[in-house]
């Protein structure tokens, strides 16, 4: 029922992404890899369908029915971000204005394609799972950010290890985390505990303690970071902040929130993570306030990255009326 009302209400956008997607993008990577991308897709799908909820096939069949889109191609449409491979940061405490949890995602990915045409913001509720709010694009089922009703929010960032794929494919491996974890602890374990692909990071927050965890994980590692906690690849520790990105975008990262240290809230954390944090293909911004379960959302234009635009806030009460 949730799929097909995806597909009915969205059925053109649903249409025109699965078309860019498939034939448009598929064959750029047919072209560059020598192997036809619909071959490469179908075998992936039977690879990666034994760790995959059933409840997902049958949600993608409802898109199918609703939209008029073939199963096939909807399904290849949603495995997409396995093929092609940002920044995050997760602030509170004494770095914010009143202590609050502050949740920034920052995705930069292939704004030429045109999937900011068909962004949508959709609030999820499915019998015997936590309710959630999927920030995301007509036609896809999966989540890449995302937050829950007990205030837990995701967002990831792409690594390498194409080819692993023997595994959940990661945008499910997020939307399993939000409909299942109620705490921090269990959104890590979650995540732990399934068999992952490719490398990807992740910031993970929880407005109830507050606090919130980096992961860095592949197939066979998984390393969690602490908020304060410098690594090799994150050397620059902030207490209460857990931020993550690469090269100079990490640099500026650590200078911005330093800067503002105590006095950051929603739009200094928006102003924040605006370029060079974001790059220029700076496709969605998103930030949560898990404790008041709100959200701030930018999209990018055909010719502005995202955080160049203005967001829209959406608070849980309308969007679980």
């Amino acid at each position: 029922e949730i799929g097909y009302q995806h597909g009915k209400l969205l059925e053109d956008s649903v249409h025109r992404i699965c078309r860019r997607l498939v034939y448009g993008v598929g064959l750029a990577y047919s072209l560059e890899k020598g192997k036809w991308f619909i071959n490469e897709a179908r075998a992936l799908i039977e690879r990666q369908r034994p760790y995959m909820d059933s409840a997902y096939f049958e949600e993608m069949r409802g898109l199918a029915e609703g939209s008029g889109v073939s199963f096939e191609e909807v399904q290849i449409a949603n495995i997409f971000p396995e093929f092609f491979h940002c920044s995050g940061v997760a602030v509170f405490g004494k770095a914010t204005t009143r202590g609050q949890l502050l949740h920034a995602r920052v995705l930069d990915y292939m704004t030429e394609v045109g999937l900011q045409d068909e962004a949508v913001v959709m609030a999820v509720e499915r019998t015997g799972v936590l309710r959630f709010v999927n920030v995301g694009y007509a036609g896809f089922i999966g989540s890449v950010t995302g937050m829950n009703e007990k205030m837990i929010a995701i967002g990831e960032m792409g690594g390498g290890g194409e080819g692993f794929w023997d595994g959940t494919p990661m945008s499910f491996l997020l939307r399993g985390a939000l409909e299942h974890a109620a705490t921090l602890d269990e959104a890590v374990a979650y995540m732990h505990d399934r068999r992952r692909t490719c490398e990807y990071y992740y910031v993970v927050s929880d407005g109830k303690i507050p606090d919130a965890v980096g992961i860095a994980a592949t197939t066979g590692k998984f390393e969690v970071v602490r908020s304060g906690q410098a690594v090799a690849q994150l050397p620059e520790a902030v207490e209460n902040a857990v931020l993550l990105s690469s090269g100079d975008r990490y640099h500026n990262l650590v200078q911005r929130v330093r800067e503002r240290y105590g006095k950051i809230d929603g739009r200094a954390l928006f102003d924040i993570i605006k370029r060079p944090v974001a790059m220029r293909s700076n496709l969605h911004d998103a930030i949560f306030e898990p404790q008041d379960l709100r959200l701030w959302v930018a999209n990018a234009s055909r010719n502005k990255p995202a955080c160049d635009q203005p967001p829209a806030i959406y608070e849980w009460k309308d969007l679980f009326r």
